[in-house]
């Protein structure tokens, strides 16, 4: 089961990430769901590491961790994406 959490956290994560982006984002929805994946990752290791990774109630600082962590990926994601494809601007 939490495989599936894992992958609705990714493709919310990342639809978010890619609403925050400025300009189109060429990457296809997988690769999004991906790279929203990675972020939560990375933004819940940065929040263990700061000592917010588990709180009573609703962790907040955890969650827009996770949300600037797919924020960077996904942008980082589709310059390496548009990169391989020749799309780059």
């Amino acid at each position: 089961m939490s495989w599936l959490w894992a992958i609705i956290v990714g493709f919310v994560l990342g639809l978010i990430a890619k609403a925050i982006l400025p300009g189109k984002q060429h990457q296809p929805l997988w690769l999004t769901t991906l790279f929203g994946i990675a972020g939560a990752v990375l933004g819940n290791a940065v929040a263990t590491w700061i000592g917010v990774g588990e709180t009573k109630g609703i962790d907040w600082t955890r969650h827009l961790l996770q949300l600037i962590g797919a924020v960077v990926i996904v942008g980082l994601g589709e310059m390496m994406y548009g990169a391989i494809k020749g799309k780059r601007q």
